[in-house]
């Protein structure tokens, strides 16, 4: 049995970070409130506190394996609604400027859910806990500080009837995402901001959905033509989980090369793509909505760990201290990390102290930062300070993409570092810097290797 600390927690925000840090916090304090202004009990479509719900979303390695630490047979349960579990690298086809990298089986477990799909099991389980409870439909007001200013104490929140009430908490944590007022909060409260750090790049995605008579992917869970300086131009296309014959396709663009979102514009930015596989499958498929865009301008990473003063009481987690490009994939697996440096902060037996907080969670945000910012700063047209370190690192990175397309090991490497297992510089170790340096003495192929040539067998209808 874990150790009670207090009596009661408020976390501000049910995403998927509202709820990992709700699932922690309730072995540690009697009653856990967790307030959100959307609807969430039994939704299982995307919300409108999560904009990006609705497009293509992935749950790299370490995340998996972190939810299915929090709540075990959590992927067996999804695999029961629907959704078809595979391996991270012999079940996606992988394109990296238009040739694929050599599959092989990599250990590491990918689940295909959709956002809304994964969500809604994540907060079953969060809601079946002993003293959780949800309180839906309510605007976050602000929140509560004791006379002089140094603690928080409790948050205002609105009353179903229109009206107002405080939650009185011995620890309010704000996962409110890329939104959140807290910035504004402490300067209210006579605090410093934290200073910002911005990667501007101008991503949108434009998403629809499709059902085919044919089936493009055989064996495959999805096909991503992963977005690179080269070809700066992606897509995440994959079955939809529990609909037979249905698809998502979500394309993305950098630099203010948006897909468009008319029909016929969303087709032909399909056509350009590298990989002509995807274009060929939805061409003429049967569109079951219009394409719908959502903007990203900017990474942004929020520095509380760099504040010499900050409020007890009050702790900050997930996009609300730092939102990556979501190209990588890194965002709902860095939430899950810092659901494991909270849990460990409240195994001590008290309330965590901001400073500690912040500077446990700034470490498990330095390598997902240094992986996507770096990369960003590959593009051309993406403005930033170039050190040698990311100049080398990008240009490391492009040749081992290069090899991969022939050697599996390299794309295992790759692998494993994009999905949080091993640090970025894992990559440089010394078996694989001599493995890209004997592939870069091959001839590069301009073909496709590994291309699916298998039947597309007919689906139900």
């Amino acid at each position: 049995m874990e150790r009670r600390i207090g009596d009661r927690a408020v976390v501000l925000g049910g995403s998927l970070a509202g709820l990992l840090a709700a699932k922690v916090l309730a072995g540690h304090f009697e009653r856990v409130l967790l307030v959100d202004r959307d609807e969430l009990t039994g939704v299982t479509k995307a919300r409108r506190g999560v904009p990006h719900g609705g497009h293509a979303h992935g749950l790299v390695a370490r995340g998996q394996q972190i939810l299915e630490r929090h709540f075990p047979g959590l992927t067996e349960e999804l695999r029961t609604a629907g959704v078809r579990p595979g391996d991270f690298s012999g079940d996606i086809r992988w394109y990296f400027n238009g040739r694929r990298m050599r599959p092989s089986h990599s250990g590491l477990l990918s689940i295909p859910a959709t956002r809304p799909v994964l969500e809604h099991h994540v907060r079953m389980r969060v809601a079946a806990l002993p003293g959780v409870e949800l309180l839906e439909g309510r605007d976050i007001l602000a929140p509560v500080a004791a006379p002089d200013g140094r603690r928080i104490t409790g948050v205002r929140i609105s009353t179903e009837d229109g009206g107002e009430e405080t939650l009185e908490a011995d620890l309010v944590v704000d996962t409110t995402g890329r939104g959140s007022r807290t910035p504004a909060w402490l300067a209210e409260l006579g605090y410093e901001r934290p200073e910002d750090e911005r990667v501007v790049i101008d991503l949108a995605y434009t998403t629809q959905h499709f059902r085919l008579e044919s089936d493009p992917f055989g064996p495959d869970l999805a096909i991503i033509p992963a977005a690179t300086p080269a070809f700066p131009r992606g897509a995440f296309f994959y079955r939809l989980p529990g609909d037979e014959g249905k698809v998502e396709l979500s394309l993305t663009g950098m630099l203010g090369d948006h897909p468009p979102t008319d029909p016929k514009g969303f087709l032909d930015f399909a056509a350009s793509l590298p990989v002509p596989d995807i274009h060929r499958a939805v061409r003429d498929a049967e569109p079951i909505d219009d394409p719908v865009r959502f903007r990203f301008p900017a990474s942004v990473r929020r520095h509380y760990e760099k504040l010499a003063r900050f409020p007890d009481g009050l702790l900050v987690m997930g996009d609300a201290v730092c939102s990556f490009n979501p190209l990588y994939a890194q965002g709902m697996t860095v939430c899950a990390l810092q659901s494991l440096t909270l849990a460990r902060l409240l195994e001590r037996g008290a309330v965590p102290r901001p400073a500690e907080f912040f500077a446990g969670i700034s470490a498990d945000i330095d390598s997902p930062w240094e992986f996507s910012a770096g990369a960003d700063l590959g593009y051309p047209g993406v403005a930033g300070r170039r050190t040698l370190k990311v100049r080398l690192a990008n240009s490391y990175v492009a040749r081992l993409q290069a090899a991969a397309v022939h050697d599996a090991e390299l794309g295992n490497a790759f692998i494993r570092a994009a999905g949080l297992i091993d640090p970025p510089q894992a990559l440089m170790r010394p078996a694989n810097l001599l493995r890209v340096l004997r592939a870069s003495r091959r001839r590069p192929d301009p073909a496709t290797p590994f291309e699916d040539r298998s039947p597309r067998a007919s689906l139900p209808r």
